[in-house]
């Protein structure tokens, strides 16, 4: 999959990756795509057995049994049953598709790159392209979003991966008038890690994104076991639903232990305010914090440390997302990692199968995070990420 901006440049978003960086499974897939293309293997010839794949590899025979589907899925082979793998060759297909990237936060929010990567890395991915508009720099992040709104209807993009916008009074508004330009043109949406419609309102695009409610449910009990009762949750004004959906499992977490729900424990602020996190401390005096997200829990962090707070002796500390610097900072955080790549594949086979079956039923698509455990939270035992 390429990435084309407006101006018909190719570029290729994010860096090089070295094959040591890229998952086993990847490996293989690419090793035996490149044959099958490069004609070592003819239609109709048999593949190594997954034994000789498993020795030449020198990978599992769960990994090459997974990069073979892959290839499967890709339609250069074909399994028979009691036979063998047979190379198929590149098979005909629809043509390439051209798919819009309506992400205002891209650049600014880090869970979008790798999210994108992990687009253009999937089986899926190979005759189609990836779209980013141009937008006058000095407008409003709605103004920009609307732009690449209009340039794709106008390109009559195949579908749009958009991430409704937030942290903006007028943001539902908007992300509503987004879509319906969109629905009106008849272009595919499929929603980005958020909803256009806050909670409990739907909509009808589907939704690839992680379990929020779980991810709050998690962290916020990994304090309830290190023996925090008194729990803050710190989020930032305006967010997306994804926050409220957040919060709801920290609410649940503390209902499920028996905790009290302390109404003065919930927060939408500032986090770089030191006068308004002064008086969360003082006034609730938090044994532990769940931040809505890493970019929230980064600020706030660096806070509490400039009003003399020691973390996690004095407050222990909770992120959600695992972005790059999570590990990074003067305090590592603890946090529910996004599986940001896997997360990208999804995104791309649910807008396939959406351009090919417009009538399917609206879909979440929700994927599950991993729990890394570091020094904020004071509960690392053994090693960490």
């Amino acid at each position: 999959m390429t990435i084309v901006r407006s101006t018909n440049l190719l570029y290729h978003l994010g860096v090089q990756v070295t094959d040591s960086e890229i998952p086993k499974h990847r490996q293989v897939y690419r090793a035996l795509h490149r044959e099958i293309h490069a004609g070592r293997w003819k239609t109709g010839d048999r593949l190594p057995s997954e034994a000789e794949l498993v020795r030449r590899f020198g990978a599992s025979r769960i990994t090459v049994g997974r990069a073979v589907r892959d290839l499967q899925r890709a339609g250069l082979v074909e399994r028979r049953a009691g036979s063998g793998t047979y190379v198929r060759g590149p098979q005909p297909s629809a043509a390439a598709l051209s798919f819009g990237l309506l992400i205002p936060d891209l650049g600014e929010t880090e869970i979008f790159e790798p999210l994108c990567q992990g687009m253009m890395a999937s089986p899926l991915a190979r005759q189609h392209a990836l779209v980013w508009g141009s937008f006058t720099a000095a407008k409003s992040k709605g103004d920009r979003a609307w732009e690449l709104c209009r340039q794709y209807i106008e390109r009559k993009v195949s579908g749009v991966f958009f991430a409704p916008l937030e942290l903006s009074a007028d943001k539902d508004d908007l992300n509503r008038r987004i879509a319906q330009a969109l629905d009106d043109a008849r272009i595919p949406i499929v929603l980005l890690d958020r909803t256009v419609l806050p909670y409990p309102r739907r909509g009808h695009h589907d939704l690839v994104g992680i379990d929020n409610r779980r991810a709050g449910f998690l962290v916020t009990d990994h304090l309830l076991r290190l023996g925090c009762r008194r729990i803050a949750f710190v989020g930032l004004p305006n967010a997306a639903a994804t926050v409220d959906a957040r919060e709801a499992g920290y609410r649940e977490a503390l209902y499920v232990s028996d905790v009290p729900i302390d109404r003065g424990l919930v927060h939408r602020l500032n986090p770089t305010d030191a006068s308004v996190v002064a008086a969360l401390m003082e006034s609730n005096r938090p044994e532990g914090i769940v931040c809505a997200n890493d970019w929230t829990a980064a600020r706030l962090m660096h806070t509490l440390l400039r009003l003399g707070h020691a973390l996690p002796r004095d407050v222990r500390l909770v992120g959600i997302d695992d972005l790059e610097y999570a590990s990074l900072l003067p305090i590592r955080l603890t946090t529910l990692r996004q599986p940001t790549a896997e997360l990208g594949a999804a995104a791309l086979a649910a807008m396939l199968d959406r351009v090919v079956r417009p009538d399917l039923p609206t879909r979440d698509i929700l994927l599950h995070g991993e729990l890394v455990v570091r020094e904020s939270c004071g509960g690392l035992q053994g090693g960490s990420s």
